[in-house]
């Protein structure tokens, strides 16, 4: 059994035990088992995602660092949501704002900002409709 806990800078946003973890890092994307061997990576943008006695949560998480040892998994997220928090339709206007912004072509800063938006809310969008595709299924 492994214990996972994942933070981001607002809050702990996940602490439970599960069977298997699944994270985007920089080299790709892993899975992590019990009794896997000790380790320490960087996460990159994508979908987390916890598996636990055949149920699945889904996660998008972007940046931050995974440290595991003994079966304990500590994420230290630059940011994270899990996808039932996801609100559709503000992603959706948060990504139309980002383009426009985009189209505008600002100063440097600001459009790294809004491309930034662009892609956070590209994620979200798409670990929403998996979660609302898991639900149909089910």
């Amino acid at each position: 059994m492994l214990h996972i806990t994942v933070i981001t800078p607002e809050k702990k946003l996940y602490e439970e035990e599960a069977d298997e973890l699944t994270v985007p890092t920089v080299l790709g994307e892993i899975t992590i088992l019990p009794q896997h061997v000790p380790l320490i990576t960087q996460i990159a943008e994508g979908e987390l995602t916890i598996k636990h006695k055949g149920k699945s949560h889904h996660m998008a998480i972007a940046g931050g660092f995974l440290e595991l040892s003994k079966d304990k998994i500590s994420i230290l997220a630059d940011y994270a949501i899990r996808s039932e928090d996801i609100d559709v339709t503000q992603v959706e206007e948060a990504k139309k704002r980002a383009a426009k912004l985009m189209e505008e072509k600002g100063t440097d800063e600001e459009m790294a900002n809004a491309r930034s938006v662009f892609v956070r809310a590209i994620l979200e969008l798409k670990i929403a409709n998996k979660r609302k595709h898991n639900r149909i299924i089910s």
